[in-house]
């Protein structure tokens, strides 16, 4: 256990996070399509942006390796992105990620965190699972999908003090 947590940490040796700029937009919009069947568009990172939410690349040596985006305002956060390029998934990325939108999310006054989901987005559960996020309700129909439309199951966590 120790051998691949040392693995793990290697891996992420020099991953610092930094907030998203309207320079990173094409590169984050290019990872978002190697990795979403279903990807958010440049623009919707923009108005993000411009909307003021908390978005964060994650970069070694200049090179971005994924992103995540969250929405804090009156006691709640909603984790609205995570992604990791399709190179570097499995490697501890979006651990963490989200460990550090968790953080920002507690620096800014949330009490809880509420994102959605795929049902079929196995690794994705697993991870939020592992953190402690709950189901607490599904979306019917919420996603695009390749037959029609896919739910979200809605999952929250409640941050400690």
């Amino acid at each position: 256990m120790a051998n691949l947590l040392q693995k793990l940490l290697s891996r992420l040796r020099g991953f610092a996070p930094r907030r998203m700029r309207d320079a990173d937009v094409k590169v984050v919009g290019a990872i978002e399509r190697a990795a979403c069947a279903f990807p958010w568009t440049e623009g919707t990172f923009t108005d993000c942006l411009q909307a003021g939410y908390d978005a964060w690349v994650y970069e070694r040596g200049g090179k971005i390796y994924g992103y995540g985006v969250v929405a804090v305002k009156a006691g709640e956060a909603h984790v609205l992105n995570i992604c990791v390029h399709p190179d570097h998934q499995h490697q501890g990325c979006g651990r963490y990620i989200l460990r550090h939108l968790l953080k920002v999310s507690r620096e800014r006054g949330a009490n809880t965190v509420f994102l959605e989901v795929r049902p079929s987005n196995y690794p994705a559960l697993s991870l939020y699972h592992k953190f402690g996020f709950n189901e607490i309700g599904t979306r019917k129909g919420y996603y695009p999908a390749h037959k029609g439309r896919e739910d979200a199951l809605l999952l929250a966590l409640q941050l400690a003090d």
